[in-house]
């Protein structure tokens, strides 16, 4: 019985949903999880997906999500710092990585347009994977984070090329077809760099002054660069990184991040689902011993290049060694081209079966390698002393921590920038204005679009490590949940806000507010000023506050 797409879909999501339980008791990866339910539900166990070409498609969907994603908040500048230790490591890939496995694949009696393949195979790490850890974690503004970006990169741009020659070897365009694609590839870049800089600003700053047209326009966006760049003959991944990077300049990307994320976070579980589903019993006897050998070439030998390499170039061991334990594994691309190897006659069968197993078997235990990266580092920290220089470079590009945080700029706002710029310490305004976004941008003042009650907004801003929060928004909903999700993660935190009425204040001060500011008791020069004089003192604020709620309680008699 053929059942629909929609109840194969609720069946794939019900058997990831129980797994994920049994991961998540166990403190497992629950990219182990995703892999798990798509072998479950693929032809090895209970078969539940028919409809493939709707699960590609729905893999498909969240590649360009975490692609365009990660492109909306990296750093051109880091990245083309980045540039030399990202060439030479791959270098040292193909010389380590290759040369290892051409000879190895001369033991499981490959020939030599095979070994080459599987050598070329070898050198790719899994972008979605490695990116998508990088994201969860935060980590993706570090260094490491940067560096590793931009060798998987240049590992897809390879693979790209990879693909042409083999999808053009038996006609003999090959060379042609690089040409082409190296002229479609600089007027692209062209293309990108005008509407980025010239046409985009003005056209997000119209979609940003409604959050659905923001979301909307984002996805149409971020899906039509995608398929430009699929059109023109390169990935897909290519093209929504470069969309990305294109808007990441402007005031309104963090936000559309934030709004993205719930839908990229779905449609990636179904991209795992989908690759465990590939799994089948047929040639896993037969495969298991060549996938063992060149796992441990991913795991091991990868890794020894990897910080070699960033060593050279004086980077801390601890870059060397985050880079190399993300890049631990084999890539999907790397299926994807030995698939079209197999198609076009240049494979067996076999060397794909042990391409897949290997994929699954790095991808499983680079997960961990990830997850106790910083774990393993302290337990190996002595024996990395090899890799490391004695001048190295700082471990750079973190996310900005803000002690100050300002939400709203109307009614007073500008006496609180001037405090903060008094105290010396990073503040930053938060507003979903677009226009009040564009006049801090041009008095030079840290800003940041959004919604205060957006948590997903709150976490990536890191409001938890704000000494003090300002709020001079009028509504009380806003204000309450915003102070409440404050103190949950930093209890000892002053918190400081406007309220319309005696009832409302009183309310405030009851969910731990440290002041309240009344139209009639003190505005925002003279909380200004208050703070200027006490900065972060919680005491001064704690007796502030009593002497106003006393004061209140009294007025609430009259």
């Amino acid at each position: 019985m053929e059942y629909s797409i929609f109840l194969q879909l609720a069946a794939v999501l019900a058997v990831a949903a129980g797994v994920s339980i049994i991961m998540r008791l166990l403190r497992q990866p629950l990219i182990i999880g995703y892999i798990l339910s798509g072998i479950i539900c693929g032809p090895a166990a209970l078969d539940l997906i028919h409809n493939h070409a709707a699960f590609a498609s729905f893999s498909q969907i969240g590649i360009v999500l975490l692609l365009f994603i990660v492109g909306l908040g990296l750093n051109v500048s880091v990245i083309r710092n980045a540039g030399k230790p990202v060439f030479l490591v791959f270098l040292l890939n193909i010389i380590f990585v290759g040369g290892v496995v051409f000879g190895v694949g001369r033991l499981f009696g490959l020939d030599q347009t095979e070994r080459i393949l599987l050598a070329i195979a070898m050198l790719f790490s899994s972008t979605i994977v490695v990116v998508k850890n990088l994201v969860d974690e935060r980590e993706q503004h570090r260094l490491y984070g940067q560096i590793a970006i931009g060798i998987l990169l240049l590992e897809d741009v390879a693979a790209t090329i990879t693909l042409i020659f083999l999808a053009t070897a038996h006609s003999g365009g090959g060379t042609h077809a690089l040409y082409a694609l190296i002229g479609k590839g600089l007027l692209l870049l062209i293309g990108m760099t005008f509407m980025g800089w010239f046409v985009m600003s003005r056209l997000v700053r119209f979609f940003a002054t409604n959050q659905e047209f923001l979301f909307t326009f984002a996805l149409a966006w971020a899906f039509s660069v995608a398929a430009v760049f699929d059109l023109a003959g390169f990935s897909i991944e290519v093209g929504a990184l470069f969309a990305g990077v294109a808007l990441a300049s402007l005031p309104y990307a963090q936000e559309i991040s934030t709004r993205l994320k719930p839908l990229r976070d779905f449609f990636l579980l179904l991209f795992f689902i989908e690759l465990g589903g590939t799994m089948t019993l047929g040639g896993i006897h037969q495969a298991l011993i060549p996938a063992l050998v060149l796992s441990a070439v991913a795991i091991f030998i990868k890794p020894l290049s990897v910080s070699i390499g960033l060593g050279l170039l004086h980077f801390t061991k601890q870059t060397g060694f985050k880079v190399a334990s993300h890049l631990s594994q084999i890539s999907e691309f790397s299926i994807i081209m030995m698939a079209l190897a197999v198609t076009e006659g240049f494979a067996g069968t076999r060397l794909m079966n042990i391409l897949t197993l290997t994929a699954f078997i790095t991808i499983a235990i680079s997960s961990y390698l990830m997850k106790y990266d910083d774990q393993l580092y302290h337990i190996f920290d002595r024996w990395l002393n090899i890799f490391e220089r004695s001048q190295v470079r700082p471990d750079g590009g973190k996310l900005p921590e803000y002690k100050l945080l300002l939400f709203g700029y109307h009614r007073g706002g500008h006496e609180f920038v001037a405090t903060f710029r008094d105290m010396r310490k990073s503040y930053a305004v938060v507003d979903y204005d677009p226009e009040v976004i564009e006049t801090l941008e041009r008095q030079h003042i840290h800003s940041i679009y959004g919604d205060a009650t957006d948590y997903e907004l709150l976490e990536e801003i890191g409001i938890g490590k704000a000494e003090m929060v300002v709020s001079i928004l009028p509504g009380f909903t806003t204000n309450t949940e915003l102070l409440k999700y404050y103190l949950a993660k930093n209890p000892e935190g002053i918190f400081i806000c406007h309220a319309t009425d005696y009832d409302n204040a009183a309310s405030l001060y009851e969910h731990g507010a440290s002041y309240v500011m009344l139209p009639h008791f003190i505005g925002s020069e003279k909380m200004s000023a208050f703070i200027r004089k006490n900065g972060n003192d919680k005491k001064a604020f704690e007796t502030y506050r009593k002497h106003h709620i006393i004061t209140l309680g009294k007025m609430s008699l009259v």
